[in-house]
């Protein structure tokens, strides 16, 4: 099953692999460009922005107001540790959840099990093999934290009056 919101806008070369046991649920006003490729179950946020060629595994789940740059990776595929004769045992797929207002930089993956925490930003090029913590910027390979951001919500602009005031 495939839901799309209402103002989305899901360019018609991604792939979507979706079905009744793999939805996906794409959030309004979403924007999602060229070349990627999703597999449910998948969940993404309203006001969401995919740039193109991302690779989404099943079992992620992506917050409101996200943006994820070109050619990013979420890969929840992973395996247990098999014997000698075949290390890559069974398979299983561990959710990755990214929070509300985090931005994914150019090229970055987010390996299986990870959370990535509200108001984080991930580096471009960063491997990200462990939770990152809310309102922190990481980067590198593996993901370090290079530092903490402002986590106070964002002033809401000041309205200026039009014409003349009254007084």
């Amino acid at each position: 099953m495939l839901t799309v919101g209402h103002g989305a806008k899901v360019d018609p070369s991604v792939k979507l692999w979706h079905n009744d046991a793999g939805p996906i649920v794409i959030g309004e006003v979403a924007k999602i460009f060229r070349g990627g490729e999703i597999m449910g179950p998948v969940t993404i946020g309203d006001d969401v922005f995919i740039n193109r060629d991302c690779y989404i595994r099943p079992h992620t789940t992506i917050g409101d107001r996200v943006n994820i740059g070109p050619f990013v990776k979420l890969i929840t595929d992973t395996h247990e540790i098999g014997p000698a004769r075949r290390r890559a045992g069974t398979v299983r797929h561990d959710p990755i959840t990214i929070g509300d207002g985090v931005w994914i930089g150019a090229a970055a993956t987010i390996l299986a099990g990870v959370t990535v925490g509200p108001g984080a930003v991930v580096a471009a090029g960063a491997v990200v093999v462990a939770d990152v913590p809310p309102n922190a910027v990481v980067g590198g390979v593996p993901a370090k934290v290079i530092r903490r951001l402002d986590s106070e919500p964002e002033a809401a602009p000041e309205r200026r009056s039009r014409g003349r005031s009254r007084g």
